[in-house]
C-alpha cells in the first residue's frame, strides 16, 4: 500500500506533546540534556500565529517542524526533525515546502534558518536542493548545546534565506576555485582569488563522537575559512555532492 504523506499545522496540547517527545527521540535527549525545544514555547508559537507543522505518514506523526515570524516579513524556522525511520522518504523536504507555502499565504517574502555549516548532508540539502541563500557565518550562535545531537561545544550556524517566490535552483557543478580548507581541514591562503572552494568533513557528527579534538580544528577552520571569506565580501555560489562549498567575490546573493 502506497504511503500518504500530509502535512498539518499542530494546535492541541495532545499533538503538541506528541511533537515534542518526536523532537527528543529525533535528538536522542537523554535524561539531563536539554530537550531540542521547550514545550512551552512550542505552545506559545502555536497560539500565537506563529507556525507549528507536523508530517504524518499513514496518520503517524514523523516529522515536527517550528517557527516565528521575523521582523523582516520573513518566517524564521527555528527547529526541524525527521523521526530516523522516515529519512530518505520526502518528508523533510515536503515540511520545507509546507513552510514555505504558509508564509506565502500570509504575505511573507522568505523562510529562514539556521544550519550547522559542518554538516554535510544539511548542507547539500539546504543549499543545492532547496536553493537557500546564505546570508552570514554566525560563530557560537546558542553558545553551547548539550541536547543528544549536539556535543556541548561552540554551535557555529550558517544564516540562509529561502525566499517564498524562487525559481529551481540551477544545478551545482564542482568547478574550479582555490581552496581555502582542503580535505584535511588545513586552512590556506585565498589570495583574494575570485573564486574559492572550501572543504566539509565527511561525518562530522561520527567525528564528534569519535575524536572530538579533530572535530573542533575542523570548526575552527571553516570558521576561518568560510566564515572569514563570507566577511570579505564573498558569497556561497552552491554546495557540491562531494562535500565543497563554492564561493566567489562580490555581487548579489
Amino acid at each position: 500500500m502506497a504511503e500518504h504523506l500530509i502535512i498539518r499545522p499542530l494546535h492541541d496540547t495532545g499533538a503538541l506533546q506528541r511533537a515534542d517527545r518526536l523532537l527528543r527521540e529525533v535528538w536522542g535527549t537523554r535524561r539531563g540534556d536539554d530537550p531540542p525545544m521547550l514545550l512551552d514555547l512550542m505552545c506559545a508559537f502555536a497560539h500565537t500565529g506563529g507556525y507549528v507543522g507536523g508530517a504524518f505518514l499513514d496518520d503517524e506523526l514523523v516529522g515536527v517542524a517550528a517557527g516565528f515570524l521575523a521582523g523582516d516579513h520573513s518566517l524564521h524556522s527555528h527547529i526541524a526533525g525527521v523521526a530516523a525511520k522516515a529519512r530518505g522518504r520526502g518528508v523533510g523536504r515536503a515540511i520545507k515546502e509546507h513552510q514555505r507555502a504558509w508564509a506565502a499565504e500570509r504575505g511573507l517574502v522568505a523562510v529562514s534558518w539556521t544550519f550547522d555549516p559542518l554538516v554535510r548532508r544539511n548542507a547539500f540539502f539546504n543549499l543545492t536542493r532547496l536553493g537557500a541563500q546564505v546570508r552570514g557565518y554566525l560563530p557560537d550562535f546558542y553558545g553551547p548545546m548539550s541536547d543528544g545531537i549536539n556535543d556541548g561545544g561552540p554551535s557555529d550556524r550558517l544564516f540562509v534565506t529561502w525566499p517564498t517566490e524562487q525559481a529551481a535552483p540551477p544545478p551545482v557543478l564542482e568547478g574550479d576555485g582555490v581552496v581555502v580548507v582542503d580535505e584535511t581541514g588545513a586552512v590556506r591562503d585565498a589570495e583574494g582569488a575570485p573564486l574559492l572552494r572550501c572543504a566539509t568533513p565527511a561525518d562530522v557528527e561520527s567525528l564528534r563522537a569519535a575524536d572530538p579534538a579533530a572535530a573542533g580544528r575542523w570548526r575552527a577552520a571553516l570558521e576561518s575559512g568560510l566564515g572569514g571569506a563570507l566577511e570579505q565580501g564573498y558569497r556561497v555560489t552552491g554546495f557540491t555532492r562531494s562535500g565543497w562549498y563554492l564561493l566567489a567575490r562580490g555581487g548579489a546573493a
